[in-house]
């Protein structure tokens, strides 16, 4: 992988990742909340006004532009499973921004993913 794919996949990731972090922070704003028919109305015109969500879709918006480039370069079977790294820095950002537990049990899955992201990296 050249170093300019590299950097799609990667942006890519951590576009979609971002995205990820800040519809949560969107929903932090918002609080817990319960669908019902009274309320989708309200609770969709909240989610909607929330710049931590605008945010975040604008990052998917742009992460699948960058995405579908990366792609046009690399083979989907190795592209794909560098999705997984994003589990990886929203485990981290989670665990830092919203004091989210990283348990052991967590720590060793993304222990897994990276070696098996670096497996794949490899071949």
């Amino acid at each position: 992988m050249n170093p300019i794919s590299l950097f799609c996949i990667l942006a890519g990731v951590s576009l979609n990742a971002g995205a990820q972090l800040l519809l949560k922070a969107g929903t932090n704003a918002v609080g817990h909340f319960e669908f019902t028919r009274a309320n989708i109305l309200p609770i969709a015109f909240r989610l909607a006004t929330q710049p931590p969500i605008v945010g975040g879709l604008a990052c998917y918006v742009i992460s699948v532009a960058v995405w579908v480039v990366g792609l046009s370069r690399v083979d989907v079977s190795i592209a794909y499973p560098m999705l997984s790294l994003g589990y990886i820095v929203n485990a981290f950002a989670a665990w830092y921004l919203f004091g989210e537990v990283l348990s052991l049990h967590k720590l060793v899955g993304i222990g897994v993913i990276l070696l098996g992201v670096v497996i794949l990296a490899c071949s």
